[in-house]
């Protein structure tokens, strides 16, 4: 009679556990009372004192609150989402984020009346929480597990360690003064940029976006031409941030009216320094930050690694052999321009050699070259900074851009007088280069005489080789694709993505797809002549050069890459 008169003063999960004889009356009543004094939750307790076994716990917990019940080791924890909850808050009420479908948020709980969790990562996430019952025991190991995972992966690179408040840091720019301020040397704030980047340069990112919505603050990096998601901290942090990222690049942070650009470096060891690229735009909701990272290893992969073919790397590597005539480098942004030419400039960067490069910015230093940094708004153009040069006797010069019709005549002047001329200009392909160059207002015949050699590139993502598989495609697919019917006459085997977990939804890496064009007598007749860039394609495709969609093609038959990713980067 004792034991109904205590069961009838207990409601909610206690009297469910009583109920279903996993714990006494009496032994809940003095668990309740003594977490209270603790201040954790019922379930935390009854589990860290081994009253009563987890597992029986979490069933009878969701048969009373219709909850669903998961078993966390059937999961895989998910960093991306582990990462939308401040991490004091994971450790203050021990629950785990498991998977965010839009705007809801899955949470991993064992105790569901613990309701100022759900309440405080509501209001931090700004997303609608969705609780799941999970075992206290397992839940305690994968929060334990997840916390280290993420911390590995924000702050650690290869085998070495990071001090991510003190991280040796600087700007490229040293007349400027040092700017600090109480809201940019916040520490967590500190931390949390120095996270950011550190986890970019590990795992290969190009670049990243900090970006400020009015109710949603998205931090992105691009990982082999792709934009992903990798944190969302509080929109209330943005103008922090953004400050913190302005000061280390020294930049005005009192001006968030214009756009400003500016640099970072980042020394990671004795040995090894990365320097970011820094631009910021006013958006509606406040300034958006884009870092360009710039590895100088990424300067000195060699030439066999870029991806060209054997025939176009001869081609590459014979002009510039030669002492005079203009190469040229042409393709969308981020399409690997920059690689190329310093690819080209490291093999040619000897002792006897007099470099010299004009940049807009310079992205990557290279000792033994001597590079400038283009400055509009003082009179240092591209125009200028050529003419310089060639009053300092030199061997090979570098332009960052062809933009202007002034910056075209210099180069095409310097090429036709015994120096080598290396730049870029943004068109589709190869041939419609030599008509760009002519709507300039170029004249036809010193486009013919001075430009030998346009590359035209492309960056595909590079499938895993880890996961990668046999894909079952039709034969008359793959004809609409492009293959013809010499492609048949072997093997013909198309791989596709699986992933796995030492990739990114199955590629990792890229691989260059290239249109390397050679331009012979003929073409420059056809220049002359007036004619346009189809005419000059038919010439090119007689001579035996391959567009970018058969080398692409080419990439898929070697296995290197996928049919989807060659549709992604080229045109049918």
């Amino acid at each position: 009679m004792a034991a109904t008169a205590s069961q009838s003063n207990l409601s909610g999960l206690p009297r469910r556990l009583v109920q279903d004889g996993i714990v006494s009356a009496e032994d809940v009543q003095k668990a309740s009372a003594a977490a209270r004094k603790e201040k954790v939750p019922l379930v935390v307790y009854l589990v860290a004192n081994e009253m009563a076994d987890p597992r029986a716990i979490a069933v009878a917990a969701s048969h009373e609150f219709g909850v669903p019940l998961l078993d966390l080791d059937a999961l895989e924890i998910d960093l991306d989402c582990l990462r939308e909850v401040d991490q004091k808050l994971l450790n203050k009420h021990r629950v785990l984020p498991l998977i965010k479908r839009g705007q809801r948020l899955f949470l991993g709980i064992s105790d569901p009346t613990n309701l100022q969790a759900i309440d405080d990562l509501k209001f931090q996430t700004s997303l609608r929480i969705d609780p799941v019952i999970v075992e206290q025991d397992k839940l305690e190991e994968c929060i334990t597990k997840a916390l280290e995972a993420v911390d590995t992966s924000m702050s650690s690179l290869e085998d070495d360690d990071f001090d991510l408040e003190n991280l040796d840091v600087s700007s490229g720019d040293d007349e400027q003064e040092d700017v600090t301020s109480n809201d940019v040397d916040d520490a967590p704030v500190v931390r949390f940029v120095n996270k950011i980047l550190l986890d970019a340069i590990k795992r290969g990112a190009s670049d990243v976006h900090f970006e400020p919505y009015e109710k949603e603050f998205r931090v992105r990096t691009r990982l082999d031409g792709v934009l992903s998601k990798v944190a969302a901290p509080p929109v209330a942090l943005a103008n922090k941030v953004c400050a913190r990222l302005k000061v280390m690049s020294r930049m005005d942070i009192a001006e968030r009216r214009v756009p400003q650009d500016g640099r970072i470096k980042m020394r990671l060891s004795k040995n090894r320094a990365i320097d970011f690229r820094v631009s910021t735009c006013p958006t509606l909701f406040g300034e958006k930050v884009v870092l360009r990272i710039l590895d100088p290893a990424s300067a000195k992969i060699g030439i066999d690694a870029l991806g060209y073919e054997d025939r176009q790397k001869a081609l590459f590597q014979k002009h510039l052999d030669k002492p005079y005539g203009m190469i040229l480098v042409t393709g969308p942004t981020g399409s690997g321009k920059t690689v190329s030419l310093y690819t080209g400039l490291n093999i040619l960067n000897e002792e006897y050699r007099n470099i010299s490069t004009a940049e807009d910015p310079v992205e990557i230093n290279l000792v033994g070259i001597n590079q400038v940094n283009v400055n509009p708004k003082v009179g240092l153009t591209f125009a200028s900074a050529m003419r310089a040069f060639l009053r300092q006797d030199p061997d090979v010069i570098m332009v960052g851009e062809i933009r202007d019709l002034e910056t075209a005549e210099i180069a095409i002047k310097a090429a036709q007088t015994g120096h080598l001329v290396l730049s870029t200009l943004h068109t589709n392909d190869a041939p419609s280069t030599l008509t760009r160059l002519v709507d300039m207002g170029t004249k036809p015949y010193a486009i013919a005489t001075s430009v030998s050699l346009i590359i035209a590139q492309r960056l595909a993502r590079r499938l895993c080789e880890n996961c990668k598989e046999v894909k079952d495609v039709p034969r008359e697919a793959l004809e609409k694709e492009g293959f013809g019917a010499e492609d048949f006459d072997g093997d013909l085997t198309i791989f596709g993505p699986v992933g796995c977990k030492s990739c990114n939804d199955g590629y990792k890496g890229r691989v260059g797809i290239f249109q390397v064009m050679e331009v012979s007598e003929t073409m420059g007749r056809i220049i002359m002549e007036g004619g346009n860039a189809i005419q000059i394609a038919d010439q090119a495709a007689t001579e035996g050069v391959i567009d970018l969609r058969r080398a692409g093609l080419n990439k898929v038959k070697e296995g290197l890459t996928g049919l989807a990713e060659i549709n992604r980067v080229t045109i049918d």
